[in-house]
């Protein structure tokens, strides 16, 4: 369950959907409805995270036997390795104006609340996790684990709100900046807007070192 819960909190690792939420704090006014905004884009994309574990916890279980078995063996800790390894290579190369182009087509929808902010938001949480490796690894663990029916898909709940916690925080914290512009929490979001790229990175970074650790303590 450990590995699971692991697993999720690097998913939460969501570049794009924080990104979105960072320019939604700069472009709407002082008085825009960025709270209403911000809530039902997350929300949106948690219902999108949600769906694809329930579909994809749907599809390991009727695998059964092979999934287990993939879990216990050597092959599990290697493809963890592998996938930190590519995860620490892209982010190496990466540019953030690739990313900076899509917020940018993505904010049209975003400048009030309606119908468009919860489509978004959704396609959001589609487009992150069926990239995301880690997102299928911890729902591999979780499908292969000695658990419940129950607990299994109940736990997507769970699961899905764990993949939405650092976004979630962030919608947070670009709201009490908002609100607070010149406090400690203003400057430092000034700081990390004019470090974006860095930050970017860093999450990258974290992910990549996470999983390579992971599979290396799996190996032993």
């Amino acid at each position: 369950m450990l590995h699971a819960v692991s697993f999720a909190l690097l998913d939460s690792l969501n570049v794009l959907l924080i990104g979105v939420i960072v320019a939604l704090g700069i472009m709407l006014p002082a008085r825009g409805p960025y709270r209403k905004v911000a809530t039902l884009l997350v929300a949106g994309d948690w219902f999108g995270v949600f769906i694809l574990a329930l579909l994809t916890m749907l599809l390991f279980d009727s695998l059964g036997d092979i999934v287990q078995r993939f879990i216990e063996s050597p092959v599990f800790g290697w493809v963890l390795i592998a996938v930190g390894v590519l995860s620490l290579v892209l982010t190496l190369f990466s540019k953030g104006s690739g990313d900076m182009k899509l917020i940018s087509r993505l904010l049209g929808p975003l400048r009030e609340a309606s119908w468009k902010t919860v489509a978004v938001g959704f396609v959001l949480g589609l487009a992150q996790s069926v990239t995301s490796g880690p997102f299928f690894l911890g729902l591999a663990v979780l499908s292969a684990g000695d658990f419940s029916v129950w607990i299994r898909y109940a736990g997507m709940v769970v699961y899905a709100s764990l993949a939405l916690s650092l976004p979630a925080l962030s919608a947070v914290f670009i709201g009490m900046v908002r609100a607070y512009p010149y406090s400690p929490m203003g400057r430092a979001f000034e700081a990390m807007r004019h470090r974006r790229e860095l930050m970017v990175k860093l999450a990258g970074y974290i992910v990549a070192v996470v999983l390579i650790l992971i599979g290396v303590a799996g190996l032993l």
